[in-house]
Formats: C-alpha cells, structure tokens, sequence
C-alpha cells in the first residue's frame, strides 16, 4: 500500500476500527491479558505504524510507556496533537518498522503493536521487521499483530500464520482471535477483511 496516498484519501482502517465498538472491546480485552497481575505502570509499549497514535495514546491512558513509531511525518504531526490533547507521553519517532534500531526507538519494550502495518509488507520487509522487532523487544515481551488473511483484493496484501512464524523464528504463536471489525457492507464484500489478532511469545 501507499500509505500516504490512503491517508490522503481517508483510507485507514486501523484508525477507524477505533469508532467499532466490538473492535474496541476486543482490544481492550488484549491490553488487559497483557496487564493481568501487574500494576501501571506496566512498562514500555511499542506502537509499530503508529498513524496519528490512536491506539498508542490509549496504551499510554493505561499505564504503558510508550513509543510510537512511523515513516509517514505528516501523521506523526497529526499524532503530535493528539497525544497533548489527550493529556499523555508518548514518544513519537520518524522512522521504518524495518529498522527500528536505526531509527533509534530504544530497547526493552515488553509489548509490542502492530494494528496493520505487517500484512502488507513484502516478504522480505516483513523479516526484516520480525528481526527489528526480536532485537528492540525485552525477553519476556508480547507481539500483538493484527493481520488480514492473504487474499486477492485491492489496497491489502495480506498474510498467512505461516507467513507470520517465518517472519517471527524464535517466537511463538500463542493466540489467534478475531478482532470482530466491520467495515461498511460495500467494502466488507470487496476487501473481505477477516482480520485476527496474532499474540506471539518468544519461544
């Protein structure tokens, strides 16, 4: 995907998911697995294709520390705004989810995010993030990629389980749920999203 093109022509699923109430609900219920036996704060977050930082600012209303990460600046001034007015800290950095390191997120992060960016990757982009992600992520660290089903469609790539384990070896699928998003019924029939959280462990 162009991703400055769909933002630029309000294509942005991962953002809209937001207004989804059983979406959110699901979401919400991921967070909390993470927190169980744990009080804030929980430690940092990574929010991999951050966006305009939706759902790294709502990490942060819980208790993460968090860094949110995207090559796309003008969504990162629009996170910018967000965050003051959500009245958080959350670091923003410009950079790729393929290099990570380079883009200097830091180290240690014991939850990580992904609410669409790995799907459309190419394969070699996605291993790329997979070893970026193994580096930055502390030993005791939880993935949680949201991923739509490889299909033929348009905009969307998608991704298989498979896909998935190549791209993350040393980690292992713990779950996979259904998000419960809904697109409007005209692009549910075109882009038949499917999307399931994938929650991965090192192994």
């Amino acid at each position: 995907m162009n991703w400055r093109f769909a933002y630029s022509i309000g294509f942005h699923p991962w953002e809209d998911a937001a207004a989804d109430p059983p979406f959110v609900a699901k979401a919400a219920e991921l967070f909390a697995r993470e927190e169980t036996g744990r009080q804030p704060p929980f430690g940092s977050a990574l929010d991999l294709g951050t966006g305009s930082g939706i759902w790294g600012i709502e990490l942060a209303k819980r208790g993460w520390q968090v860094t949110g990460v995207d090559f796309v600046e003008k969504v990162l001034q629009r996170a910018r705004v967000r965050v003051r007015e959500a009245g958080v800290e959350m670091r923003l950095v410009h950079g790729d989810v393929t290099a990570l390191q380079a883009a200097g997120v830091g180290h240690g992060f014991r939850l990580v995010l992904d609410t669409g960016t790995f799907h459309d990757l190419t394969r070699v982009q996605r291993e790329a993030m997979g070893r970026e992600v193994s580096a930055v992520a502390a030993p005791d660290a939880s993935v949680l990629l949201l991923v739509w089903p490889e299909r033929r469609r348009p905009l969307i790539r998608g991704a298989s389980r498979s896909e998935v384990e190549v791209a993350f070896p040393g980690w292992t699928v713990t779950h996979v749920e259904p998000s419960h998003f809904r697109l409007p019924k005209l692009l549910e029939r075109l882009l038949k999203p499917d999307e399931h959280w994938y929650r991965l462990r090192r192994a």
